[in-house]
């Protein structure tokens, strides 16, 4: 399926899914993924932010990704732990922004 990747391939489908994950809970939080230099070929190190508040980042190994990104179970993992850090930065805004589920 999708399983492996160069660096800048897997970063630009990380991207896409923590985005796609966190929306769901509310389309104002934003995605700041860092692959910068310091990473490169490493890993990657995501924060979810909505408003002046940001999450403290996840600590994503670039193999490790690439080797799951194909994995239905790891991406549900990886799915919840992002839209749980979304629904956190949500209730510490007051809710205004959650979607009703």
């Amino acid at each position: 399926m999708f399983s492996g990747g160069s660096y800048h391939e897997v970063e630009r489908w990380l991207h896409t899914f923590l985005t796609s994950h966190a929306k769901r809970v509310s389309p104002r939080v934003e995605v700041l993924l860092d692959a910068g230099e310091a990473r490169a070929e490493t890993s990657y190190g995501a924060r979810l932010r909505l408003g002046e508040r940001t999450t403290d980042a996840l600590e994503l190994d670039y193999r490790e990704v690439a080797r799951n990104r194909g994995s239905l179970a790891w991406c549900a993992a990886l799915a919840g732990r992002v839209a749980g850090l979304a629904r956190e930065l949500v209730a510490a805004r007051g809710g205004a922004d959650a979607r009703a589920r």
